[in-house]
C-alpha cells in the first residue's frame, strides 16, 4: 500500500461483466461461513446497492457537463458503466433469496420510493456529495474485503467472487465522485455534510435489511447476539477500526481518497478468483 498526493490518478475503470449463477439450491442460506449475522450484515448491503449505485450514477450524470477536465470525464462515464452493471449483479442475486423464502420486496419498495423522493427534493449538489462520502465507505469496506482475503474462504465461492470483483470495481472507481464533487463545488461544509447524510442512510437502511433477514430465519436474540461476537472475534475488530480510521480521513481538509493504493492488490485478488479478469 502506498501513499498518493490528494489528486486522482486517471487510471483506466474497465466494465467486467461476470457471469455468475445465484442458485438457490447451492448458495446456503448463512453462506459466510455458516454465520447468519455476517451473511446477513452482507445482504442488507446487497439489499441497498442496485438503487444506491442507481442513485450514484444519476448524482454524477447531472454534473457531467460541468466537467472541463477530459480525464475525469472518461472516469466519470466509466465510473457509471461499472455501476450499472453492479445493480444488475445484485438484482440477480435477490432471485436467489426470493428462492430461499426471504421476504425482500417489501423493503426494496420502501428503499425505492425513499431514493426516489431523495433524488427529487435533494439539490444536485447535495446528492453529489452524498454519492462522494458513500462512495468512500464502499470503498473501505472494499479494501477489508481485498486485505482481509483469509475471512472469505469459507464463503460460498459464488459470494466470495461477487464480494471480491466489486469490492475491486469500488477501489477502482472511488475518487471519481469525489473528483466530481471537488471540481464542481469544492466546499469542505458540503462534502462533510453530504458524508453524514450518507453515514446514515447507508448504514441505518443497512441494518435494517440484517434485523429484517434475521428475524425471518426465525432466531432469537441471543443466537443472534451469539453470532455477532463470533463474527467480531473472526474479523478480530479490524473492520471497525477500518472504518473509524476511513471516517476520520474524509473529515481532513487535504483527503483524498488516493491517497490509499490498494488498486494492484485487488486487481491480483479479482484475477486469482475469476481468471477472466486477470490483468
Amino acid at each position: 500500500m502506498t501513499t498518493h498526493p490528494a489528486a486522482s490518478s486517471g487510471h483506466d475503470i474497465p466494465l467486467r461483466k461476470p457471469d455468475l449463477e445465484f442458485d438457490a439450491t447451492s448458495i446456503p442460506r448463512h453462506w459466510m461461513n455458516g454465520n447468519a449475522f455476517a451473511t446477513h450484515f452482507f445482504n442488507g448491503l446487497n439489499l441497498v446497492f442496485p438503487d444506491g449505485e442507481r442513485f450514484f450514477v444519476k448524482a454524477v450524470h447531472d454534473h457531467l457537463d460541468r466537467i472541463t477536465d477530459p480525464v475525469l470525464l472518461r472516469q466519470a462515464k466509466e465510473f457509471a458503466a461499472q455501476e450499472g452493471q453492479h445493480a444488475n449483479q445484485h438484482e440477480k442475486y435477490f432471485d436467489c433469496l426470493r428462492a430461499q423464502g426471504y421476504e425482500v420486496d417489501r423493503y426494496l419498495r420502501r428503499f425505492h420510493h425513499f431514493m426516489t423522493w431523495t433524488n427529487r427534493w435533494i439539490p444536485a449538489s447535495l446528492r453529489l456529495s452524498v454519492t462522494a462520502g458513500a462512495e468512500h465507505y464502499t470503498a473501505v469496506l472494499g479494501a477489508g474485503a481485498i486485505e482481509e482475503f483469509h475471512l472469505l474462504a469459507d464463503a460460498d465461492p459464488t459470494m466470495r467472487k461477487l464480494i471480491i470483483w466489486h469490492a475491486t470495481e469500488e477501489i477502482e472507481h472511488k475518487a471519481v465522485a469525489f473528483d466530481v464533487l471537488r471540481a464542481t463545488h469544492p466546499s469542505y461544509l458540503l462534502r462533510i455534510t453530504g458524508f453524514v447524510i450518507a453515514t446514515i442512510a447507508l448504514f441505518g437502511w443497512a441494518f435494517v435489511g440484517t434485523r429484517m433477514l434475521l428475524r425471518e430465519d426465525g432466531i432469537s436474540r441471543r443466537d443472534v447476539e451469539a453470532q455477532r461476537r463470533l463474527a467480531m472475534a473472526r474479523d478480530q475488530g479490524r473492520g471497525l477500526a477500518r472504518i473509524r480510521a476511513g471516517v476520520r480521513a474524509y473529515f481532513r481538509r487535504d483527503f483524498h481518497p488516493d491517497e490509499q493504493d490498494h488498486l494492484e492488490l485487488a486487481r491480483r485478488r479479482l484475477g486469482e478468483l475469476m481468471p477472466q479478469f486477470a490483468s
